[in-house]
């Protein structure tokens, strides 16, 4: 058996407000939309949904929401990281340091989106300039 990711979901507060930061923020299209219940962005070769809570684990402010969990986006960017970090930031993305972890990775960077699920900024091999990065 061969087994491809195609999509993760995430059950969210604020469907349309995830949507527009990770649109407006990292770029994902939104190639699907329920109003307020459900809304898939394209993330490379996965796709990204966003579903409403059930009743029962809604909150009256979601703007106040922050969830806690074990889970986190990856994506690689083809954009060197210290410009989207900065960009992101200057958007008021609370954003961590770049690092990594030499013969492991290239250059990594974590954010929250605003209900607090952890995505990390992977940056493309090729992602500097065309050429190959080096951590």
């Amino acid at each position: 058996m061969n087994a491809s990711l195609s999509r993760v979901i995430l059950y969210v507060q604020d469907v349309a407000g995830l949507a527009d930061f990770y649109n407006s923020a990292l770029g994902l299209p939104i190639v699907e939309q329920i109003e307020g219940e459900w809304a898939v962005l394209k993330a490379g070769g996965c796709e990204l949904a966003l579903h409403r809570v059930g009743q029962r684990y809604r909150v009256a402010d979601p703007a106040s929401w922050q969830v806690e969990t074990n889970a986190k986006l990856v994506m690689t960017v083809d954009r060197a990281i210290e410009e989207l970090r900065a960009e992101l930031v200057a958007k008021g993305v609370p954003m961590g340091e770049i690092k990594s972890y030499p013969g492991l990775t290239g250059r990594l960077c974590d954010g929250k989106d605003p209900e607090g699920n952890v995505f990390q900024l992977a940056e493309s091999p090729r992602g500097r300039n065309g050429k190959l990065s080096s951590a």
